[in-house]
């Protein structure tokens, strides 16, 4: 039994390059990978549709918790309080070595609290919602009687049925100058010529499989552990989580050995200047606690 309205688009499944050789390191080795067929929502998860699941479980999101002084040893207890990772444009060029420059932790920032106390979600119930951490994803996939996609399905998906192409539409990043994709448009961090920010889910063209903003607009949720690089089935297994989460260490939870998922289809923070990465092969690791304002999800479902 599925509850909340759910599209699901069914995809066949088949084989398909996975991966890439052309831009970061963990994205190879690009590879043949078969995908069984399956089903995937058309778009991300809205705020309207969170809410409806958070008025019918009463649930309460990672960030909106209290914290434990125990679970943070030596850390200031005047720290320790509810909140997440919001993105704040800087008013110039900045070192793009350094992510603090444009990342801060907010108390209070939530979900239903975007940018901290004061902010609502009441004119963006159409937007993906933001904030969640990889629990409060799958607590919501699992109360749907759905489940999250697979980093191999959602790389699948993304492709649209366009195999080895840079992007969802092409090899072009802009074809004719349009943007196809919710990404940065200028100089990251402080000059954006486009949203800002997320937008209303299907706010651009679908892909050719019919999914929308399975890159850009918002990182999202997979079941998959975080591994440098692909593995292959002859492969040994390698270290999972020992690559440091660099937006996760900012905030109070800096230091704890948390295991990291990987999100697939970057964000609108996703710029060819700083973070190319509005791209299927795309992939970065993310704490399983961590939410932040360019992280989302959508769910899927075995055929």
């Amino acid at each position: 039994m599925t509850r909340g309205s759910h599209d699901l688009v069914l995809l066949d499944g088949g084989t398909f390059t996975m991966g890439s050789e052309e831009f970061y390191a963990d994205e190879r080795p690009a590879h043949q990978r078969e995908v069984a067929a399956f089903r995937i929502a058309r778009h991300a998860v809205t705020n309207e549709q969170y809410a409806v699941f958070v008025h019918d479980t009463g649930y309460v999101t990672v960030a909106e918790r209290e914290m434990d002084p125990a679970d943070f040893v030596g850390a200031d207890p005047a720290d320790l309080v509810p909140g997440a990772m919001v993105f704040t444009p800087t008013s110039g060029p900045v070192d793009l070595r350094n992510w603090r420059n444009w990342w801060r932790w907010q108390p209070g920032a939530s979900w239903r609290a975007p940018f901290g106390p004061g902010s609502t979600i009441d004119d963006r119930m159409r937007h993906p919602v933001v904030h969640v951490a990889y629990e409060d994803a799958a607590a919501y996939a699992t109360w749907a009687g759905l489940r999250l996609p697979t980093e191999a399905e959602h790389e699948y998906g993304a492709r649209g049925g366009l195999d080895g192409k840079r992007f969802a539409w092409g090899d072009e990043p802009y074809p004719d100058g349009v943007a196809q994709a919710n990404s940065w448009l200028g100089r990251f961090p402080y000059d954006n010529q486009g949203v800002g920010g997320t937008a209303p889910v299907g706010s651009y063209p679908p892909n050719g499989y019919g999914l929308y903003d399975m890159t850009g607009n918002t990182w999202e949720w997979t079941t998959d552990y975080y591994t440098p690089r692909h593995l292959r089935l002859s492969d040994k297994p390698v270290d999972a989580g020992k690559r440091e989460n660099l937006l996760a260490a900012a905030s109070a939870q800096e230091g704890v050995d948390m295991p990291r998922r990987v999100l697939k289809g970057g964000s609108f923070l996703c710029s060819p200047d700083y973070c190319l990465r509005f791209r299927p092969a795309a992939r970065s690791p993310q704490a399983e606690d961590t939410g932040m304002s360019h992280v989302g999800f959508r769910v899927a479902a075995d055929a």
